[in-house]
């Protein structure tokens, strides 16, 4: 997230917000590889496969929810990664409950050899970042409770980013049973 980006409100255009109850259903990611994919988003990330449509697209979930993430070759099978200063999705973020499971997952990435691009304390969450086998950006993080967030001396957020102490986290992963 940039450093100088504005805040919006909605109040310059007197458009009302979303209803505070709206939420991010799923995601859906044009693949070149089905099994390659699932591979990361399956077996590295824990997603449950809940549907599949054949060799051209896969319905994943945590919890038995229809999906949080599809996968799918319709547009992109055999495919290469969009260019770098191209458009399109900057990372999907999976929110996880508590510090312990985030834990797990770092756990889980780092035994697979997948490589972090990033791991920071932004105040409001903690967070890791890496990239699926097709080159899309992967957030897996946690939030702290509310009350803990950082705040300015109006009361407004005052996120940051700072190095995410990965040892640290790691240490709360619960030992496999």
């Amino acid at each position: 997230m940039p450093d100088d980006a504005p805040a919006h409100d909605g109040a310059a255009t007197g458009a009302a917000p979303i209803h505070p109850g709206a939420r991010i259903g799923h995601v859906h990611l044009k693949v070149a590889d089905l099994d390659r994919a699932l591979r990361f988003w399956r077996d590295v990330i824990g997603l449950e496969e809940q549907q599949r449509m054949g060799d051209r697209a896969v319905f994943l979930s945590a919890g038995g929810y229809h999906h949080h993430i599809a996968l799918n070759t319709w547009e992109s099978a055999g495919g290469s990664p969009p260019p770098p200063g191209a458009t399109g999705l900057y990372h999907v973020a999976l929110l996880y409950p508590d510090r312990p499971s985030l834990a797990r997952a770092l756990r889980r990435v780092l035994d697979a050899g997948i490589e972090l691009e990033g791991a920071s304390d932004h105040g409001v969450s903690e967070a890791l970042y890496l990239r699926d086998p097709d080159g899309n950006g992967v957030e897996l993080y946690r939030d702290r409770d509310r009350a803990e967030w950082p705040r300015d001396e109006r009361g407004g957020l005052a996120m940051v980013t700072r190095r995410l102490d990965l040892r640290a986290l790691l240490a709360e992963a619960p030992a496999a049973g």
